[in-house]
């Protein structure tokens, strides 16, 4: 006899939300109860029994499993009220609380309670990564040597860049590497193995905003890899979707090389050959990064059912954020940094 699929309530109903509740709606093995917002209107959109107070939503919708898809500033006391109405399985947007140290107290007041968050790092599961990582295994481009992102949006120009989407973008201290970048530290991660050191240039282009918004992050990975985020949100890149990809990517190695375009494909050339093969057609999907979304909530979904092991746990997403710090304190001192704090 099958499980009963899981009760899901999910607090946040902002722009990207959109794309949890779709995935949810066409998910068999989970159903979602609930949806709060500060905003109530936006919460009753969903279509969902709507809830202005996530407490009084906790208690009266009794979760299986808490979405919690805010901006980082609310992670921390989301958690804590999931944790204190007896919740012990939550999915949460990245990037994961407002800085490391508060994401380690929470990582450990959850293992405290048997708990267990997914950070909700989707590009990993994007199908483009995947067809990658699957080449990469197979030693399709011989020895690899070096990986270039080009982040190239094309959404950051102007005194109202982000603000029809997210407009608090505008006012994040930390944007292109905190918001942005970290889906390329965790799937360079993924991908590569963990860096021994970082190297970043960072600055801001678009007066309107708070953070940095372009730059260059030099990571050092095993095997001698090295690996280039070039970003720049003002720039964007040859794409019917800008936010498909968001950019291009080179896998470069002693065999051949494979291409990621923006249109989501992914390409293998041999070395001394012109002609390439498809290794993934374009993308399709009309949503967001290949169903990325839809991949992940469905991973969590069985790995909780059928007890397989979760990526991205709060635990493992902590080294995440250790880089990222590593980046800024790399970027304010203009030099290389060892990841646990020595310069080089």
């Amino acid at each position: 006899m099958s499980a009963a699929p899981l009760r899901v309530a999910c607090v946040g109903a902002g722009y990207f939300s959109q794309f949890h509740y779709g995935s949810w709606a066409r998910m068999p093995r989970a159903r979602a109860v609930a949806a709060c917002d500060r905003d109530l209107a936006r919460a009753r959109a969903t279509g969902l029994p709507a809830f202005d107070d996530p407490a009084r939503m906790l208690t009266e919708a009794k979760p299986d499993l808490l979405d919690i898809i805010l901006p980082p500033e609310a992670h921390a006391a989301t958690i804590r009220m999931a944790l204190a109405a007896g919740v012990t399985r939550m999915i949460c947007q990245k990037p994961f609380c407002a800085n490391l140290e508060e994401a380690r107290a929470i990582t450990a007041e959850a293992e405290a309670r048997g708990a267990v968050i997914v950070v909700h790092e989707n590009f990993r599961f994007q199908p483009w990564y995947r067809a990658v990582k699957t080449a990469l295994a197979r030693d399709a481009v011989g020895t690899l040597q070096q990986v270039t992102f080009r982040l190239r949006p094309g959404d950051g120009q102007g005194p109202r860049a982000y603000l029809d989407r997210q407009p608090y973008f505008q006012r994040m201290e930390r944007f292109l590497i905190h918001e942005t970048a970290v889906h390329w530290v965790d799937t360079f991660r993924w991908l590569l193995g963990d860096p021994s050191h970082v190297y970043a240039d960072l600055r801001r282009l678009n007066p309107a905003i708070r953070g940095e918004d372009a730059g260059f992050v030099l990571f050092d990975h095993p095997g001698g890899v090295r690996a280039l985020f070039d970003g720049n949100r003002h720039l964007d890149h040859a794409a019917d979707n800008l936010r498909r990809t968001m950019g291009e990517a080179l896998f470069e190695g002693t065999e051949g090389v494979l291409d990621l375009r923006g249109d989501g494909a992914v390409h293998l050339r041999r070395h001394g050959d012109t002609g390439q093969e498809v290794l993934l057609p374009p993308d399709r999907w009309d949503g967001f990064g290949g169903d990325c979304v839809h991949s992940l909530q469905s991973h969590v979904i069985s790995g909780l059912l059928d007890g397989g092991a979760l990526e991205n746990t709060a635990r493992d997403y902590l080294t995440v954020i250790e880089i990222e710090q590593a980046i800024y304190a790399s970027a304010a001192a203009g030099q290389k940094i060892q990841l646990g704090g020595a310069t080089t």
